[in-house]
C-alpha cells in the first residue's frame, strides 16, 4: 500500500540511463530557473518607491535613475555569471568560484549563504503568494499558514516527480506572467503616448531639498531585491541539455533581457502614472487598474502575479539540491544529498528544502516579511564573493583581454559589497542573526568533513600488509521459550558452528526449573544457560552475560549474538508484542567486538 501511494505521488522509478531525457531545454530551464528573478518584478519597483516616499512624492522621479542603476548592476551580474558558467561548467556557482579562488572557508561562506537563502526563498515566496490570495479573498486570511504549506507540499511533490515533468507543468504559468506583464507594459506605454493618463508628476531633475545620498543608496539597495535568483542558472548547469554551458549561458542572457525590460517598464509606468505605494494595493495592481480598469484583463494579471510569487520558490527547488550535492561531494554535507531518487532528482535535498521552509512558515505564522532583508543579504554575500573570486582568477590567469572582464567584476564586486553593507547598516535589527547563524553553519560543515575524514582513516587498509584474520566462532542465541522461532534460529546457528549457547532469562526459581526441564526433554543439542533477573529486566542480564563471553573468548573467537525475530503479517500486530529484540540490538551496537545478526521468522496468520 505505501509503495502504491508513492508511485501515485511521484510516478514510476526511472532507469539511470534516462537521465539525459530529464535534462532541460533552454525554454524549460528559463521557466524553472528564472521564476525567482522574474517574480521580483512584482515588488522591485515598489521597494524603491517605499524608500523615496519617506521624503515626499516629489522624490518619486528618482525611481527612474535608480531603476537604470539596478539595470546596470543586472548587466554586470549577468556578464559575470556568464563568465562563471564557462569557467566552471560543472555548476556550483559562487561556492565553486569562491572555494577555488579565495579559499575553502570563503567558499563555504558563499555556499552556506546560498543554502540558507534558498530555504528563505521558499518560505518568503509561498507567504507572498498567500498574501496575494488573501488580499483577493480576505475570508481566507486565517488560513494563510495552511495555504502556504499546501503550496510548499505541491512544489515538493512536483519536483520529486523529476525536473523534466515539473518544468513542463510549471513553465506555463511563468510564461503567462511574462506575456501578461509585456501586454501591461505595451498597453500602458500606448495609453501614456496617446495622452490617456493625466497624472501630476514631478519632472526628471526636479530639486528635492531634503533628499540625501544615503536615502538614494538605501532606495537602490531595496530595488536590487529584483536581482535575487540571478545566480541560479550558474548553480544548475548540470541540469541543461548538451552543450550544457552554452545553453546555460544563453538562458542566463534571455533571463537578463526579459527581467531588465519588465523591471524598467514597470518603473516607467509607475512614474508616468504617478503611482504611490499603497498597503492595500501593489504597484503592479495600480498600474493594471489604471491601464485596463477592473475588468477581466486586470484580474488575469493579478492571478498570474500571485501564481508567479508562489512559483518563485521553484527556482530554489532546482538550485538547492545541486548545491547540496556539490557540498556533499566535497564532504561538507551528509552523503545522502548525493543520492538520486526514483525520478533521478536529488530527492533528499528536495525534501530537506521543503521541510525546513515549511518549519519557517509555521514558526513565523506565515508572516515572513521580516525575513526579506535576511534573504537579500543571503543573496548579496555570494554575489560579492563570486565577483571577488573571478577578479582573483583573472589576476592569476591573465588571458588575452583579461582586463575587460576584470573591470566588470571589480565594478560588480564594489557595488554588491556596498549593497550588502547598506542592508546590514539599515536593517541590522532584522539581519543580525546572519552573523551568528552563518558561522554555525560553517562550523557544522567542517565537523561533517572531519567526521568523514576520520571514518576514511579508520576504514583504510594496506593492500600489502592487512589480510583477513581467521578465528573460531561462538554464537549466543537469546531465547524466550521453546518455539518454532527459537528452533529456526538454533538450526541456522548450528549450520555455522557447533559452539552455540542458548540463553534464557527467568524471574523466579519455578520458572528456571520449568525451562530447564522442558529444554532437557526437547534436547536440541545446544547448551542452555538460564539467567535469573531479580529486577525483572531481560536486557541487563543478557548484556552482562554477553560481555562475559566476549571477555573470555574474543581473542580466539568471533562473538555473534543471533537474535530471533518474528515478522507479523500486518503492521499493527507489532503493537501487540514486546520489542525486546529491537532493544537488545540497540544495546549491543555499543559493544565493540560483538557481531549482531537477526534470524527472521514470518508469521502467515
Amino acid at each position: 500500500m505505501p509503495n502504491r501511494f508513492k508511485r501515485l505521488l511521484i510516478g514510476r522509478p526511472m532507469k539511470s540511463g534516462e537521465i539525459e531525457d530529464e535534462k532541460l531545454s533552454k525554454l524549460k530551464a528559463l521557466a524553472v530557473l528564472s521564476s525567482d528573478a522574474l517574480s521580483s518584478v512584482a515588488y522591485g519597483t515598489e521597494q524603491i518607491l517605499l524608500v523615496l516616499m519617506a521624503v515626499g512624492f516629489a522624490a518619486v522621479w528618482y525611481s527612474i535613475p535608480i531603476s537604470l542603476a539596478v539595470l546596470g548592476l543586472l548587466l554586470i551580474l549577468v556578464l559575470s555569471y556568464r563568465q562563471t558558467i564557462f569557467a566552471y561548467p560543472s555548476g556550483g556557482g559562487a561556492y565553486i568560484v569562491a572555494k577555488d579562488n579565495l579559499g575553502v572557508s570563503t567558499g563555504l561562506l558563499a555556499g552556506g549563504s546560498l543554502l540558507v537563502d534558498y530555504i528563505l526563498t521558499v518560505a518568503v515566496s509561498s507567504s507572498a503568494g498567500t498574501d496575494a490570495i488573501t488580499s483577493a479573498f480576505p475570508s481566507l486570511h486565517d488560513h494563510r499558514v495552511l495555504i502556504a504549506l499546501t503550496m510548499i507540499l505541491f512544489l515538493t511533490i512536483m519536483n520529486l516527480r523529476g525536473i523534466g515533468e515539473s518544468a513542463s507543468v510549471l513553465a506555463v504559468p511563468v510564461y503567462l506572467f511574462v506575456v501578461a506583464i509585456f501586454i501591461l507594459i505595451g498597453s500602458g506605454i500606448v495609453k501614456y503616448m496617446i495622452g490617456g493618463v493625466n497624472a501630476e508628476v514631478h519632472e526628471l531633475g526636479t530639486v528635492v531639498s531634503n533628499i540625501s545620498l544615503f536615502l538614494l543608496l538605501k532606495a537602490f539597495s531595496s530595488g536590487c531585491s529584483a536581482l535575487t535568483g540571478v545566480e541560479a542558472v550558474s548553480n544548475a548547469i548540470p541540469n541543461f541539455k548538451q552543450p550544457a554551458e552554452r545553453n546555460a549561458a544563453k538562458t542566463l542572457m534571455m533571463m537578463g533581457i526579459i527581467l531588465g525590460v519588465m523591471f524598467i517598464g514597470i518603473s516607467l509606468l509607475a512614474y508616468w502614472y504617478g503611482i504611490k505605494p499603497d498597503l492595500k494595493q501593489t504597484v503592479v495592481s495600480q498600474i493594471a487598474e489604471t491601464t485596463f480598469g477592473r475588468g477581466m484583463i486586470y484580474y488575469i494579471i493579478q492571478g498570474v502575479t500571485a501564481l508567479i510569487l508562489f512559483l518563485a520558490a521553484n527556482t530554489a527547488y532546482s538550485a538547492f539540491p545541486l548545491l547540496a550535492f556539490m557540498l556533499a561531494k566535497d564532504k561538507y554535507m551528509p552523503h545522502m544529498f548525493m543520492v538520486r531518487g526514483d525520478r533521478l532528482g536529488f530527492s533528499n535535498g528536495i525534501i530537506f528544502l521543503g521541510v525546513f521552509s515549511a518549519l519557517l512558515v509555521i514558526a513565523f505564522h506565515g508572516k515572513t516579511e521580516n525575513l526579506i532583508p535576511l534573504y537579500a543579504v543571503g543573496v548579496f554575500i555570494p554575489f560579492t564573493l563570486s565577483q571577488l573570486g573571478m577578479m582573483v582568477r583573472w589576476l592569476n590567469l591573465r588571458p588575452k583581454g583579461w582586463w575587460l572582464p576584470f573591470t566588470v567584476n571589480t565594478i560588480g564586486m564594489l557595488t554588491t559589497l556596498a549593497i550588502t553593507l547598506i542592508f546590514i547598516f539599515t536593517k541590522f535589527s532584522q539581519v543580525w542573526m546572519v552573523f551568528i547563524f552563518l558561522p554555525i553553519v560553517i562550523f557544522i560543515f567542517y565537523k561533517i568533513r572531519r567526521h568523514y575524514l576520520n571514518v576514511a582513516d579508520d576504514l583504510r587498509i594496506s593492500l600489502m600488509e592487512d589480510n583477513p584474520v581467521i578465528k573460531g566462532s561462538t554464537i549466543v542465541v537469546p531465547v524466550a521459550g521453546i518455539t518454532r522461532v527459537v528452533m529456526n534460529s538454533l538450526s541456522y546457528a548450528k549450520s555455522l558452528t557447533e559452539n552455540v549457547i542458548a540463553v534464557y532469562v527467568a524471574f523466579d526459581d519455578e520458572e528456571i526449573d520449568r525451562m530447564e526441564a522442558k529444554w532437557e526433554e526437547w534436547n536440541p543439542g545446544v547448551r542452555l544457560i538460564v539467567l535469573r533477573s531479580s529486577y525483572r529486566s531481560i536486557i541487563r542480564p543478557l548484556i552482562k552475560f554477553i560481555e562475559t563471553v566476549e571477555w573470555k573468548n574474543s581473542e580466539t573467537d568471533h562473538i555473534t549474538v543471533l537474535i530471533p525475530q518474528f515478522i507479523t503479517k500486518h503492521w499493527w500486530h507489532y503493537i501487540l508484542h514486546n520489542q525486546s529484540s529491537l532493544m537488545l540490538r540497540a544495546y549491543l551496537f555499543t559493544q565493540k567486538d560483538v557481531v549482531i545478526a537477526t534470524v527472521p521468522y514470518h508469521f502467515h496468520r
